[in-house]
């Protein structure tokens, strides 16, 4: 009986590592999951400060409404600000988030359904993939890019001139 108490106390502390690793990497994964449904709740409801309030200072951001990347926070603040009270979104679902982090950098990606109401009444569903890589600043987790794209974008056929 000796032997196998004392085989299962060292893989006990051998495991540690693991069992702690894996603790932490869920939370970091459970934070930033918070962290962006918090803003997206916001941004449903027209307000875009849930996300303006987690980018870092030098941000950058791509979404298809844009002509090009945007870059640094008070760029964000001119895109965004101007649709402040124009979102609306009923509802939304994310799809399959996935949290990769290592040490003060988390890359967080997943699909975005939102469903919502166009001006006329009718329904309306947009699917996006969302990509965002986190870093923490100050002990507090910060988007340092996000990119924003359609699942799958109307493909037109080139112009040709």
């Amino acid at each position: 009986m000796y032997r196998p108490a004392r085989i299962a106390v060292v893989l006990m502390i051998l495991g540690a590592p693991v069992m702690f690793g894996q603790r932490a990497k869920g939370s970091v994964a459970d934070t930033i999951i918070g962290l962006e449904r918090g803003a997206l709740d916001r941004w449903g409801r027209g307000d875009p400060s849930g996300y303006l309030e987690l980018y870092s200072s030098k941000a950058t951001y791509f979404d298809p409404m844009q002509e090009k990347r945007v870059d640094g926070l008070d760029a964000l603040k001119k895109v965004l600000e101007p649709i402040r009270g124009k979102v609306k979104v009923d509802r939304y679902e994310m799809i399959g988030p996935v949290v990769d982090s290592e040490g003060d950098v988390a890359v967080f990606s997943y699909n975005l359904v939102s469903h919502g109401q166009r001006p006329d009444g009718r329904g309306t569903e947009t699917r996006w993939n969302v990509t965002a890589v986190y870093k923490r600043e100050d002990g507090r987790w910060r988007i340092a890019h996000h990119h924003f794209s359609f699942t799958r974008p109307e493909l037109k056929e080139p112009r040709l001139q």
